[in-house]
């Protein structure tokens, strides 16, 4: 296995992932240098070792920090984040979408006063977004899913459990918890 297809989970110093989506990982390089630094504490490792000719060890593969960062209470507005909380389908059709083909919608168009915030935009597809234009929702029949709100940190990352990566090591199962149904014992 090549050291850049083995990164680190990274966790905050109460064992929870930073992030789960995007999910907290680190490169090798960033791991040691954390690991020499004292900044982290190693809690599963990977079979790989790396070495100097001094020293050697096995690369991490979950790490914790030592102390603990605060999550921000209030996440950027990015086209991201609105994509996220809209769980990436468009909030008209309902129809999930590759992100490059999601556009944001203010419900009030801009050209009618509407503002971009949190509370006037939503994720939706092409398809829908040329629909409605520059049109009230009342006016074309077309209202969204749910009335557009701004989401906390922690509401974005629950969201994000939802969408686990494509690539999980098995030393990382134990901490993290995506909502998939687990086996019966």
């Amino acid at each position: 296995m090549s050291l850049e297809a083995c990164p680190a989970l990274v966790l905050n110093a109460d064992f929870r992932p930073l992030s789960y989506f995007p999910l907290s990982l680190w490169s090798w390089q960033e791991t040691i240098k954390a690991v020499f630094l004292g900044r982290v504490q190693v809690v599963q490792e990977y079979d790989q070792l790396v070495r100097s000719p001094t020293w050697e060890m096995k690369l991490p593969s979950v790490i914790s920090l030592k102390k603990y960062t605060p999550m921000e209470r209030s996440p950027a507005f990015t086209r991201f984040n609105v994509f996220l909380r809209d769980h990436f389908k468009c909030q008209y059709c309902h129809a999930h979408q590759p992100t490059n083909d999601l556009t944001f919608d203010h419900v009030i168009p801009r050209s009618r006063g509407g503002r971009t915030t949190w509370q006037n935009v939503v994720t939706a597809c092409s398809t829908c977004n040329l629909l409605k234009g520059n049109r009230l929702p009342e006016e074309v029949r077309m209202f969204p899913s749910y009335r557009p709100f701004r989401p906390t940190s922690f509401q974005l990352q629950e969201i994000g459990r939802g969408f686990p990566p494509n690539f999980l090591h098995e030393s990382w199962r134990d901490y993290l918890y995506w909502d998939t149904e687990l086996d019966p014992v």
